[in-house]
This record gives structure tokens, C-alpha cells and sequence, in this order.
């Protein structure tokens, strides 16, 4: 290991990892071909389109804004982590990852990644006995491009997701 690189230890999506990293490689960089995780797209680079975004230490964030070295000690959770094993050998979908599939909140799909994580700390994070309004979906939603959907179907999905994780 020289100075252009830095092994960094990680829980990505509950599992420890180790990674030896050049020091400047950007953590969606390091997720997608150092670990093999690329549920991860890469669409900008430049932070604008959120097709990037995981979750890191419970807050989602642009993967292509941040250095691998910036998240060592951290915890990740990325695409691949949303859904939940069953313990039959199959996994059951996140809210949100079903109410994507329950309202067609999808057509291409590369942005969806990046929508299902951001969606998914939103919701996570808020008060599910509070009323989830229009103006709290935009907010959810309005950091993530898509060029295919119009979004109509995508704040569907937010609400669906919502009104399971509130019965739940």
C-alpha cells in the first residue's frame, strides 16, 4: 500500500467489508467495482441527478460526491440492502421497492436506485402518524431526476409506501 491508497473497513448493507482504495476513488466508484455492488448507477458525477445515492450512517447522500476514505468506520446501505431476508431463502421487498413495483413508478429504470434510497430514509426518518402531504412527497422526490416517468406514478409509489409502513 503506498500513499495513494488507503485499505478502509465498512459495513455495507449489515456485512463488514475491506477495501484498499486509491485514496481519490469516489464511493460509488469503490461500491460498484471494488465491492461488486453496482445497484449503485452512476449517472452525472456532478451530484445533480441522485441516481447515485445511498445511505450512509442513516443519511442518503450523492455516492459520487464522496471519497471511499471518507466512509471508512461507516455503515452503508445501499440498493442491494433494501429488501429483507424472509428466512426461507427468498427476501421480502421494502415498502418502497413494492410500492414501486404495486404503482409502475418505473420505466428505464437507472434512476430508480437512486429514488428507492432516498425515498426510503425519507420515510424511515419521519413520524408516520403525521399526515404525509404533496409538499413533503415534492421534497422526497425533487432531488432525483428521471427522464422517462413525470414523476406522477413515482409520488404514488411515496404514498403507497407510506400508508404499508404506517400499517406495518
Amino acid at each position: 500500500m503506498t500513499d495513494t491508497e488507503r485499505t478502509i473497513t465498512v459495513t455495507v448493507n449489515g456485512v463488514p467489508r475491506e477495501a484498499t482504495v486509491p485514496v481519490r476513488r469516489l464511493l460509488s466508484d469503490a461500491l460498484r467495482h471494488d465491492l461488486g455492488l453496482t445497484g449503485t448507477h452512476v449517472g452525472c458525477e456532478h451530484g445533480v441527478c441522485g441516481a447515485c445515492t445511498v445511505i450512509v450512517d442513516g443519511d442518503p447522500v450523492r455516492s459520487c460526491l464522496m471519497l471511499a476514505v471518507q466512509v471508512d468506520g461507516s455503515e452503508v446501505r445501499t440498493v442491494e440492502g433494501l429488501a429483507r431476508e424472509d428466512h426461507q431463502g427468498g427476501q421480502v421487498l421494502h415498502p418502497v421497492q413494492e410500492a414501486f413495483r404495486e404503482c409502475h413508478a418505473l420505466q428505464c429504470g437507472f434512476c430508480t436506485p437512486g429514488f428507492l434510497m432516498t425515498i426510503a430514509a425519507g420515510l424511515e426518518e419521519r413520524d408516520n402518524s403525521v399526515e404525509l402531504t404533496e409538499e413533503d412527497v415534492d421534497d422526497m422526490v425533487g432531488g432525483n431526476l428521471c427522464r422517462c416517468t413525470g414523476y406522477a406514478n413515482i409520488k404514488k409509489a411515496v404514498h403507497h409506501a407510506a400508508a404499508a409502513m404506517r400499517d406495518a
